[in-house]
Parts: C-alpha cells; structure tokens; sequence
C-alpha cells in the first residue's frame, strides 16, 4: 500500500478526529471505506524538533475506540502470552518490527528513537492501536498483531463517516 500526500480536506478530517490539528501529518497511509482517512503517516520528528517514533497514527475515533475495548478486555497480556509461547509469531513480530523501523527511516532517521519501533515492538505488546494502524497502512501479512486485531475490530465504519469534514485549514506541524 502507498500513502498519498494529506489534502487540506484530509486534515480537516484528521483534525475533527482528534479534536485537534494533528502534529507531523506527512501522509494518508490508509483511508476507510468512507473514504476519510483513518491511519496517517506522521514524520519522525515533528517541526517543534520532538522526535515521533509513532509512524502510522490511528486517528479514526470508532478504530481507536475498539482498540481500546480490545485492550481492556485484556487482549494485550493475551499477546504477550502469545509471544512467550509461539516462536513463530515472535518472528514475525521481530520482522514487524523491522518493517516499521525501515518505512520510518526510508522518511528520515532521528537517532533519539534508533531502534525503537512502535505499540512495543519486539518484546511485547503495549499498544492495539499502533499494530492496526501499521496493518491498514502496509496491507496484511506484515504485523501478526495488528492483522489479528483488524480481524477482531470488525466494520468499525460500518455506521458511516466519524466525523463531518469542516474544510478549514489546519496546521499540519503543530
């Protein structure tokens, strides 16, 4: 999958899903069949010279509200069990790891987060929002997690669009 430049109307979208002007927007990574974005790609160091290590960033409210759900139903500890016991999935979750870490470097390296990939990549599991948003961006078979979670999330946007989109413009590095 290829993230395409954000639109000021796709930043208008970004914005009423967050309740705020996203910071470090550089892309949409993945839209949702309403065709609103619902991952964006963010830059690895946002203009104020913060380092980002979160590449794809969720920002649908009724994805990260599942994510949430998922989580504290426990489904993180259930990973991480997962992980412990399954050589196989720890393996594919090391070259998740890595996956994200070359798609954020191929953007620019920022030696603060060198290594460190994102949602608690390799070891563990801390984040359901961050594997999803990796899998919608990057197409299944690259995250074992974040595909298991988008299987387990279901049509979040099946009632429609999250948000109405305000075309006023926003700040995308603030």
């Amino acid at each position: 999958m290829t993230a395409e430049p954000a639109t000021e109307r796709d930043l208008a979208a970004v914005a009423a899903q967050l309740g705020r002007p996203p910071r470090g927007t550089r892309a949409v990574a993945h839209r949702c069949p309403c065709q609103l974005p619902d991952v964006v790609e963010t830059v690895p160091r946002l203009a104020d010279g913060t380092p980002f290590p979160t590449l794809f960033y969720l920002t649908c409210p009724r994805a990260v509200a599942v994510c949430s759900r998922l989580e504290s139903a426990g489904l993180m500890r259930e990973y991480a069990e997962r992980l412990a016991e399954d050589p196989d999935l720890a393996a594919s979750y090391r070259a998740a790891h890595e996956d994200y870490l070359a798609r954020r470097n191929a953007i620019g390296q920022v030696p603060e987060i060198a290594g460190v990939s994102a949602g608690g990549m390799p070891r563990r599991v801390k984040c359901l929002h961050v594997h999803l948003g990796h899998a919608l961006a990057v197409g299944p078979g690259v995250n074992p997690i974040g595909d298991q979670v988008r299987e387990l999330a279901g049509a979040w946007w099946s009632a429609g669009p999250c948000v109405a989109v305000d075309e006023a413009p926003t700040d995308r590095d603030g």
